[in-house]
């Protein structure tokens, strides 16, 4: 039995119906260069042509702002075919992505040893 709002795609008992591979054609590498962090957004462009159930759910999904890694856990697939699907959606021009901005040296010492202490301290 097919969850509600999921359509064909999910089934309550077995999960997934479709293997992840087969959402991106087989296809592993996304063409830009994405982040777990990187920011997607709808460009309000009509795409052209036919979309995937899944396309379609990452397009919706980007209405504002949001994650690569939000877009992955919303449409439950892994982090490399999600990458593939909205590399798709940028490259037809119905999505714009922005790369993740860090406004401390991310290789700050003080702040390493600080996470590191803080690890510590849950051990």
């Amino acid at each position: 039995m097919a969850a509600v709002g999921d359509g064909p795609w999910l089934d309550d008992a077995a999960g997934r119906l479709v293997r992840p591979f087969t959402v991106s054609n087989g296809r592993t590498r996304p063409t830009i260069a994405l982040d777990l962090i990187s920011q997607v957004r709808a460009t309000g462009v009509t795409p052209l042509g036919y979309l995937g159930p899944e396309h379609a759910q990452a397009l919706a999904l980007s209405r504002a702002p949001v994650s690569v890694a939000e877009v992955s856990a919303h449409l439950k697939l892994p982090a490399a075919v999600t990458k593939v699907l909205l590399s798709d959606l940028v490259d037809c021009g119905v999505l714009t992505t922005k790369p993740p901005e860090f406004h401390h040296n991310p290789t700050d010492r003080a702040l390493l040893e600080a996470v590191l202490d803080g690890l510590r301290r849950q051990l």
